[in-house]
């Protein structure tokens, strides 16, 4: 058997290693998920939601920029060797987490968690579509997103919990220091660098290379940028839901423990959907799940605007959920299906530093509306923005199949 034969059954075992650790690369996230807002106004009183924010304002930047280095570099470097220094530098975070005297070491622990991200996700992104091939690439994408983001809502659910029981610091972060350990052994010992199966797919590709790929996966794509302007505000709403969603919810008088489950339905879903909706891209027209899911994530936002009730609360966190799955991984899956193998890696990590620069541009425009207008009005907007982005993809996307699209 050829060693670099692509196929998901061909390569079952080190794919199912690659889902479990970015299992722990979500989990990584999950443990500021549901707290920080509330350590930064209980611990460091932190009200102006800008100032707030920062925190995510510099873990988007880092994390976008440290995705464009990895799609340009892991060819050059190897895939595995970046993920193994994305989980050396997590291991710092905790415990900047749990000693931090101030807001900048806050700050400083979001730097390294980007970077992180970057690294580590994109990594694992990159290695299941080259194990897996064209086939069942949107079922390797909703797998893998699906166990990222189930991590990110169970540490989020289980740090909210730990905090309501024993306070913010310094036990919640716990989970982190085990978190980060756990996933760099296992990278540095079990996880075979996977480069060498692009080569395999190469001869059968039919996507032509791009001559410019930042600005064709930027924009002048038509399917390429329709994409990523989609990820960039998928990401955008996201930071809102991050930051402001505890906030809006602790201002109707929710306790912590309550914000931590409700908050927690989102990424959960959003984990499990994806389950589905990833095999479902593999079959369907991506341009029609991408629309479908912004239009339900943007009406869903908007939900948020007469919720009351915890149950209310919940059900809208639940359709948030419903409407990211959908989308999620049928982003990187279309972009992957547009772009030649070669060059696929560097596409993705275009596509993944504006999709995530919209953590930075939701951390600054939610907060920035929170402050001068209102929490209702921030949410309002976003809402709005998610919805014009769906219409983008309705207008501008080709319904061919995205294998078949050439850049123009």
């Amino acid at each position: 058997m050829n060693s670099y034969q692509q196929g998901l059954r061909e390569n079952l075992n080190q794919f199912l290693l690659l889902v479990l650790v970015n299992g722990f690369v979500g989990g990584m996230i999950g443990i500021e998920r549901s707290i920080i807002p509330e350590l930064a106004v209980s611990e460091f009183n932190i009200t102006a939601k800008s100032a707030l924010l920062s925190f995510i304002v510099v873990f988007g930047i880092t994390k976008a920029f440290s995705n464009l280095f990895t799609g340009l570099y892991s060819n050059r470097y190897g895939r595995k060797r970046l993920l193994v220094v994305g989980w050396i530098i997590a291991l710092p975070v905790p415990f900047l987490l749990i000693y931090a005297p101030n807001w900048n070491w806050i700050i400083g622990a979001n730097i390294l968690l980007g970077i992180n991200q970057g690294l580590t996700w994109s990594s694992t992104v990159i290695m299941k579509i080259d194990l897996v091939g064209p086939k069942n690439r949107g079922f390797a994408m909703g797998i893998n997103e699906s166990i990222g983001y189930i991590s990110v809502g169970l540490a989020a659910l289980l740090t909210g919990v730990i905090a309501g029981k024993y306070g913010i610091r310094p036990y919640p972060f716990y989970l982190g220091i085990g978190f980060s350990l756990v996933g760099l052994l296992l990278s540095l010992w079990f996880v075979r660098d996977t480069k060498g199966y692009i080569e395999v797919e190469q001869d059968r590709s039919k996507a032509k290379p791009m001559s410019h790929v930042f600005s064709a996966t930027t924009w002048q794509h038509p399917n390429l940028g329709s994409i990523t302007q989609a990820g960039l505000i998928n990401n955008l709403n996201d930071a809102m839901v991050w930051g402001i969603f505890p906030l809006l919810l602790a201002s109707k008088g929710f306790e912590l423990a309550q914000i931590g489950k409700i908050v927690a339905i989102y990424p959960m879903v959003w984990g499990l959907g994806q389950l589905i909706t990833g095999k479902l891209g593999d079959h369907m027209l991506k341009k029609r799940l991408l629309f479908w899911g912004m239009l339900i994530q943007g009406f869903s936002i908007l939900g948020l605007l007469i919720s009351s009730s915890p149950t209310s609360f919940a059900l809208v966190s639940c359709a948030m959920g419903v409407g990211t799955a959908i989308v999620y991984p049928n982003f990187m899956a279309a972009i992957a299906d547009n772009t030649d193998p070669i060059q696929r890696p560097s596409s993705l990590g275009i596509f993944r530093l504006w999709r995530d620069l919209g953590y930075a541009f939701g951390a600054i425009l939610t907060g920035w509306i929170a402050d001068r207008y209102s929490i209702d009005t921030a949410v309002l907007s976003v809402g709005l923005l998610t919805v014009a982005s769906a219409v983008v993809i309705a207008q501008r996307m080709n319904n061919e199949n995205d294998s078949l699209l050439t850049s123009k």
